[in-house]
């Protein structure tokens, strides 16, 4: 039986049905019953139910968000009717992620997932109290190992290096950027991948290097990633790769308004964010989706297993995007970016997790 804190779950459930409602994503919603209820005559499988918390920004980031929203998706496609998946995001400042973590817990949830590594801490509070509920965190992991918690964690440096690669191979000024959200280890190993990618196709290629705050907000505000992408503009970069989330849509902006060439995260932003995808190069495909779906079938099938995982270039879990879209625009180097990829699987180049690294 789930341990129910005392004192605490009293309002709690109306979260879900209040200002922060959570929007229903599919597989029994209430909209009437399944196909199990209906009587098949088939013995009935037990359905599993997941939540998903989103970070500051929430659906329609166009990147790292909605890549989470896209495992969801895919889980109902290979799922049906075996699942229940419900999404929830944050109020602005994302300061009740517990509070959702917890109304999921509470309301009996199989699978409880944060998408972010502001979720640190409130999912190894929250997993705490609900031993018997799973968990998990994209892109962190409790310091302390908990029983019930998978922490799905990407290598974004081996993804960064080789679209740091095609920065570099483009550049005609020989000054690139690079736009962080919020300043972190996290994001750092975007910008030391994306650094170490550039210094290893030209030594001599500068790298200019913003963040845009040290909070979670950093994350979704588009008008200081439009102002940081312009003064590295105004500072000669022509390529610029951000790496933060929806301020990304300043960065773009930018770019599109100088003429430069911008290069997009997480999802293949040049067909998510498509009125920017005549100066999107590439971008650097995080497959949250492909975590998330996986953690996911990992409880459907009564195999998950807490802990780290990790997804890189040998997993499929980052790489640069190539489309009809961005073809013509990366086509000429892309057997160059491959022969890099090969060269990392084969470990004859390891790449730097630290900007103090390169």
């Amino acid at each position: 039986m789930r341990r129910r804190p005392q004192g605490r779950t009293a309002g709690l459930a109306l979260l879900l049905a209040g200002a922060l409602v959570l929007a229903a994503c599919g597989g029994g919603g209430g909209d009437g019953p399944s196909q199990g209820e209906q009587g098949t005559g088939e013995a009935e499988q037990p359905r599993i139910r997941v939540g998903l918390v989103y970070d500051v920004g929430g659906r329609g980031d166009q990147s790292f968000n909605d890549m989470a929203y896209a495992g969801l998706e895919q889980a109902k496609e290979e799922f049906g009717d075996r699942v229940e998946v419900q999404d929830a995001e944050p109020d602005a400042g994302g300061q009740n992620r517990e509070d959702l973590l917890r109304t999921f817990a509470d309301q009996g949830y199989d699978l409880v997932i944060g998408v972010g590594l502001l979720f640190t801490d409130p999912i190894t509070t929250v997993a705490k109290e609900y031993p018997d509920v799973k968990f998990a965190i994209v892109d962190s992991c409790p310091e302390e190992p908990l029983d019930n918690v998978a922490c799905l964690t990407f290598k974004e440096h081996e993804g960064s290096f080789l679209v740091g690669a095609a920065a570099a191979l483009k550049t005609r000024t020989g000054k690139i950027g690079f736009v962080g959200g919020m300043k972190s280890a996290l994001i750092e190993r975007f910008e030391a991948g994306y650094r170490a990618g550039a210094k290893y196709v030209n030594p001599d290629v500068q790298v200019l290097v913003d963040y845009a705050g040290t909070t979670g907000e950093a994350f979704s505000n588009p008008t200081k990633g439009r102002e940081l992408a312009l003064a590295q503009i105004r500072q000669g970069a022509d390529v610029i790769y951000h790496a933060a989330g929806a301020t990304g849509k300043g960065v773009f902006e930018a770019v599109k308004q100088e003429g430069k060439l911008a290069i997009g995260v997480d999802a293949d932003q040049s067909l998510t964010a498509p009125d920017y995808a005549d100066v999107i190069l590439t971008s650097m495909v995080k497959r949250v989706d492909v975590a998330v779906l996986d953690v996911i079938r990992s409880v459907v099938e009564g195999d998950f297993q807490p802990g780290l995982r990790q997804y890189g270039l040998k997993e499929g879990g980052v790489g640069y995007a190539l489309n009809d879209k961005n073809r013509p625009m990366i086509e000429d180097i892309t057997a160059q970016l491959d022969e890099i990829k090969q060269k990392i699987l084969e470990g004859q180049i390891q790449v730097p997790e630290r900007p103090g690294d390169v």
